[in-house]
């Protein structure tokens, strides 16, 4: 059974619509969500974890259903939306304090694991800390109470190289331990590096969801490039192309 199932998600603003967006992700795998800014990432990640309430569609995660089974669902999943920019004049120490207190699964030791890998001082503050600092202790909140599922919109945005491998890297531990991982991101290579499967979305619009392989094998041989940044350019200059027939 898959971790993540979404069918036909769809959202619907003034000017911009997310258009019955489909995939489903399995344990243990890594998939990462793509498209240029705007193209309708977040709101999909937003949708699946109720930050925003779609007009249509379904999300199951752990053959749950989201938003009916909502807080069971949000015990077992994780997620990290970017840096931490609330209680901004809070120690980090404190901001654990209130978010632990929500968790039955919440582990002290996980976490001071993560704060010294990341090397996190619990007595700074989000203001004291870099815009790549915040997204770690993000991500330290969303990894201390065992989730088996992660939901991250833009995790590595704002890191430095070194920081960002590391990153990738704790990725990739996490999925030996069966954790399975969706998070969006505009850096293709870090998508090249570490997911096993691949959704893209272009103007709200499901392009493909897929095996990373497939995907890359399919849009190499029709010639659409050979990287994962050449096939983004491909399909954005033809999108551009159709718009401008238009």
């Amino acid at each position: 059974m898959p971790v993540l199932e979404v069918e036909n998600l769809r959202k619907q603003y003034p000017k911009f619509l997310l258009d019955n967006i489909s995939f489903s992700l399995d344990e243990g795998r890594i998939m990462g969500l793509i498209g240029r800014n705007g193209a309708g990432k977040t709101t999909t990640l937003k949708s699946i974890f109720n930050l925003v309430h779609p007009d249509g569609g379904e999300v199951r995660i752990f053959g749950l259903n989201m938003p009916a089974d909502e807080s069971e669902i949000k015990q077992r999943i994780g997620y990290a939306g970017g840096a931490v920019d609330y209680y901004k004049h809070k120690k980090l120490r404190d901001i654990c304090a209130v978010t632990s207190a929500f968790y039955k699964n919440w582990d002290d030791s996980a976490y001071r694991k993560y704060l010294d890998a990341f090397s996190l001082d619990e007595d700074k503050t989000p203001l004291e800390l870099s815009e790549g600092m915040r997204v770690k202790f993000s991500l330290t909140l969303a990894l201390s109470h065992h989730a088996g599922l992660l939901i991250l919109d833009e995790p590595t945005s704002g890191l430095d190289p070194v920081s960002r491998s590391e990153l990738l890297d704790t990725f990739l531990f996490l999925k030996e331990k069966g954790v399975s991982i969706l998070f969006s991101t505009h850096i293709t290579t870090d998508i090249e590096k570490c997911a096993d499967d691949i959704t893209y979305i272009a103007s709200g619009r499901l392009i493909a969801s897929e095996p990373m392989t497939d995907f890359m094998r399919k849009n190499s041989d029709s010639g659409n490039g050979n990287s994962l940044e050449d096939i983004m350019v491909h399909y954005e200059k033809e999108s551009l192309y159709e718009k401008l027939a238009d």
